[in-house]
């Protein structure tokens, strides 16, 4: 099998090329959609200068085994039907965190197109944990 996909991608080499080029393309577009990917570093810093609120998109249940510290909990099914709350903070940038970073592209895409200034920590909690941050109950 290996041998065949070898085989095929030396013979049609441009075919190959412009597959790895789209794929590629693809994956920048992607990442690009949900607003800026912050690390753990950038995110503290926003934060202690007043710059940023995290919002936590994480269960309710989920949120109160561990979040940042000073971060609110909308949950993901229910941060767009509760924008109005979020006015308040239309100043400063709003980070999205969901467990591993897979969901809070999706809500920072949604909540850039409504006005805010949003941006999501890459890898979520996970990072945060990773890189042996606090997390309060």
């Amino acid at each position: 099998m290996v041998d065949h996909l070898l085989a095929f991608a030396t013979n049609h080499y441009l075919i190959t090329g412009a597959f790895v080029i789209l794929a590629a393309l693809l994956a920048a577009y992607e990442m690009s959609k949900g607003g800026r990917s912050l690390t753990t570093r950038e995110l503290t810093a926003l934060v202690n200068n007043d710059q940023a609120v995290v919002i936590d998109i994480r269960a309710s249940k989920d949120f109160s085994s561990g979040h940042i510290v000073g971060a609110l909990n909308f949950p993901q099914d229910k941060v767009l039907s509760r924008t109005s709350e979020l006015e308040k903070y239309k100043a400063k940038t709003l980070i999205i965190v969901d467990a591993q970073g897979q969901q809070s592209g999706g809500i920072a895409r949604e909540l850039l197109k409504s006005g805010f200034t949003a941006a999501k920590l890459g890898g979520g909690v996970s990072s945060w944990r990773a890189d042996n941050l606090p997390l309060v109950k």
